[in-house]
């Protein structure tokens, strides 16, 4: 079913509309996914990429388009974008896990070391998995960017974790 009947993006449709790095870019290190799938008019995410690897381009309706080969996974496209569909997956860590950074607007904000139950598109939880990085500099504007071990079979999956309630 299409997003707009949904209300979540499936991975499926997301092949369909985004050119995904393949298999190969993914074992070089971390790399941006792009899930913009509708032509609005936006373009923070070119603007906030240094090295050239995200063209919009004209006119600015067009669907970002991701060149892995200049990606770096820095992650500064990440938080840049308003529409929070920006991940850095990396792949290439070995001993079977992976990670996924996601951009992260709810509170509390997780901490480094914390468990995690993380979680797809839908909002399910998928696995569990340890927050191994939080970044929130003033460039990001306010939102951070949380990165999460997982075992790497998901991290074509998960896209967040489970929000946890102040008291957690």
């Amino acid at each position: 079913m299409p997003l707009e009947t949904t209300g979540y993006l499936e991975y499926a449709e997301l092949c369909a509309a985004q050119k995904i790095p393949g298999e190969e870019r993914f074992k070089k290190g971390p790399v941006a996914v792009v899930e913009c799938v509708q032509p609005i008019p936006c373009n923070p995410c070119e603007a906030a990429c240094k090295f050239g690897a995200i063209a919009v381009g004209e006119p600015i309706t067009n669907l970002p388009e991701l060149n892995g080969e200049k990606c770096t996974g820095c992650g500064a496209c990440v938080a840049k974008c308003p529409g929070l569909a920006i991940f850095i997956v990396d792949k290439s860590l070995g001993n079977g896990m992976a990670t996924v950074s996601f951009p992260y607007e709810y509170w509390p904000i997780p901490e480094k070391g914390s468990e995690a139950e993380a979680v797809n598109r839908k909002g399910e939880v998928v696995c569990k998995g340890t927050v191994v990085r939080v970044a929130n500099p003033a460039a990001y504007d306010h939102t951070p960017v949380v990165t999460v071990e997982i075992p790497a079979q998901y991290a074509d999956e998960v896209r967040s974790i489970k929000r946890r309630k102040n008291d957690e």
